[in-house]
């Protein structure tokens, strides 16, 4: 990262809980509705695809992760987020530890996900 290297505090919460899983729904649904249109099988995709709740802690990991003008940041400070967003919205806390075990090579949205050499 640039200059400060520790992930940006904890910012307000701008929604409740509630709020973020209904959009996150619906950033869902769009992304399936695309995929049916450009002719995909569901049934090889939908594995593919984050949860609702696995793309809430991603919106709030992106959130709190990237300070203006830093690069991208390491599996430390992507963890370090992780477990804060779990102090924030305990219901996430399954996900958020899912997310942070081992990687995984086929879900390439994940912060985890290993990378070809």
């Amino acid at each position: 990262m640039t200059r400060s290297s520790a992930p940006h505090p904890s910012p307000r919460r701008r929604a409740s809980l509630e709020v973020l899983r209904a959009e996150a729904a619906d950033e869902r649904s769009v992304l399936v509705e695309e995929r049916l249109r450009a002719g995909e099988d569901p049934w090889v995709f939908m594995s593919e695809l984050p949860s609702v709740d696995e793309l809430v802690v991603l919106l709030l990991r992106s959130e709190r992760i990237l300070p203006p003008g830093a690069v991208r940041p390491d599996h430390d400070v992507s963890d370090h987020v992780l477990r804060r967003i779990v102090d924030d919205y305990p219901p996430l806390a399954t996900t958020v530890w899912s997310m942070l075990s081992v990687a995984e090579p086929e879900r390439a949205w994940s912060p985890r996900v290993r990378r070809a050499s």
